[in-house]
């Protein structure tokens, strides 16, 4: 397990309880009480750390390698039910978004999301996450698919942004971004929106636009990067921590905007460090969103998560 910067205190009390094991294990040294003791100032100091992150932190672990990504969300919560589709009809099938059909229980959804790659093989074959226009226009196909059949849409979000590439530009990356918030704001099925790691920038909002969007503990959500934000600021990346901290990208500071209706709790240490739990989590959520809009007819549908988007961002002194 890869240990973040802020974690060597806990790495350095695990090394410790395992070195203690041992001892015990190959000697007659009753170690028990030592044992004890290393455990206690080990739940002691994961609680301590944790529940002090700061906002660059969570960026830090919303980013850890052995985090769970879309695909492994997907795959916990659907099993064999899971039917990935592909391509855009119009130019090619982006890797870097994926969608499919999948039941969690009785109840089929239209999953769709980024997904990045877990070396660097793969991250290259999902272009670390970022897609092109033609995986926005696969989303909205699916979704348009999901609509035509009354099948609810589910989309997980993690990635660092749209691919900037010229290529992308060329074949009409704003227009593709800009159509799927369009359509999103009047499909008429029931829409959840999950961030599951990194929400940066229109990569994420290209499938962000939900009825409920729920958002994972240790995740962030925002217009840029802290990296980006301090490199155009400050013209340097030193200065990452003091942007995070001013763009309000946590969850915490998306609930209390209103910016997103729910957050996910996460094991302690993150979603990496008890995947199960994670999983379990999300898919209660999941579930518990869509009751909540099952009930109600397209038009109200539509009506309520427009008047949603309208009231973001406006204030009255």
């Amino acid at each position: 397990m890869e240990y973040l910067e802020f974690e060597l205190p806990i790495k350095e009390l695990e090394d410790q309880l395992q070195k203690c094991q041992i001892i015990g294990e190959e000697s007659d040294v009753d170690v028990t009480e030592t044992c004890k003791q290393i455990e206690k100032k080990l739940a002691e100091t994961k609680k301590d750390i944790y529940k002090n992150l700061t906002a660059w932190q969570r960026v830090q672990l919303s980013r850890h390698p052995d985090r769970p990504y879309t695909l492994d969300h997907i795959n916990a919560l659907c099993g064999e039910s899971w039917l990935e589709l592909h391509g855009d009809r119009s130019v090619k099938d982006d890797k870097a978004m994926i969608g499919g059909l999948g039941k969690i229980g009785d109840q089929s959804y239209m999953f769709i999301g980024q997904q990045k790659g877990y070396n660097t093989k793969t991250r290259q074959y999902r272009n670390f996450g970022m897609s092109n226009p033609e995986g926005y226009r696969k989303a909205l196909r699916l979704m348009k698919s999901a609509e035509k059949f009354g099948i609810p849409v589910v989309t997980l979000i993690d990635t660092p942004g749209a691919y900037p590439g010229l290529e992308a530009e060329e074949r009409g990356q704003g227009e593709a971004i800009a159509r799927n918030i369009l359509e999103m704001t009047r499909l008429k099925v029931p829409i959840i929106t999950v961030i599951i790691g990194e929400g940066a920038s229109g990569g994420a909002l290209g499938i962000g636009v939900g009825d409920k969007v729920l958002m994972l503990e240790n995740t962030w959500y925002s217009v840029i990067s802290p990296e980006s934000c301090s490199s155009i600021l400050w013209r340097s990346w030193e200065y990452k921590e003091q942007a995070a901290e001013a763009l309000k990208l946590t969850a915490k500071d998306m609930k209390r905007m209103k910016l997103v209706d729910k957050i996910v709790k996460e094991p302690l240490g993150g979603a990496h460090t008890d995947r199960e739990k994670a999983f379990i989590a999300v898919r209660d959520s999941i579930v518990a969103a869509y009751d909540e809009l099952k009930n109600l007819s397209p038009t109200e549908l539509v009506k309520n998560r427009m008047g949603k988007y309208e009231q973001m961002g406006v204030y009255k002194d």
